[in-house]
């Protein structure tokens, strides 16, 4: 089996070693994103809801560069450090799937990259 790297700047470039996405076996597999603004790699330092905003912008800039959009999304995993803060990530995570929405799980985690509020990682249906 074979695989193809996907890589765009329009997403935060990764900060360790790993890809942006991994076309292999029909699936296009992403790496968690969190809210860094691709131009700068700057932290969005806004309220949760402006980081997911910007997350969900980032997972648009990667499936893009795999020629794909949400539609493609199968699966997601959603990671917060608070739970209180999870029905403003789930208004905004589902303005982008208003239909057929992905599998999903979501997480309480101790700590993020950065220190963030929020990290998404999807897998998607290849072309």
């Amino acid at each position: 089996m074979s695989k193809e790297i996907i890589t765009t700047d329009k997403a935060p470039q990764a900060i360790g070693p790993y890809s942006q996405g991994v076309r292999a076996g029909g699936f296009v597999f992403f790496s968690g994103q969190i809210p860094l603004y691709p131009a700068t790699g700057e932290l969005c330092t806004g309220d949760i809801r402006e980081q997911t905003e910007l997350v969900m912008a980032n997972i648009g800039a990667v499936l893009a560069a795999a020629g794909l959009d949400y539609a493609a999304v199968v699966k997601s995993t959603i990671y917060l450090v608070d739970l209180a803060n999870f029905a403003i990530v789930n208004e905004v995570y589902g303005r982008f799937f208003p239909v057929n929405p992905p599998a999903r799980s979501t997480v309480e985690v101790k700590g993020l990259p950065k220190g963030v509020g929020v990290e998404i990682e999807v897998v998607a249906l290849a072309n």
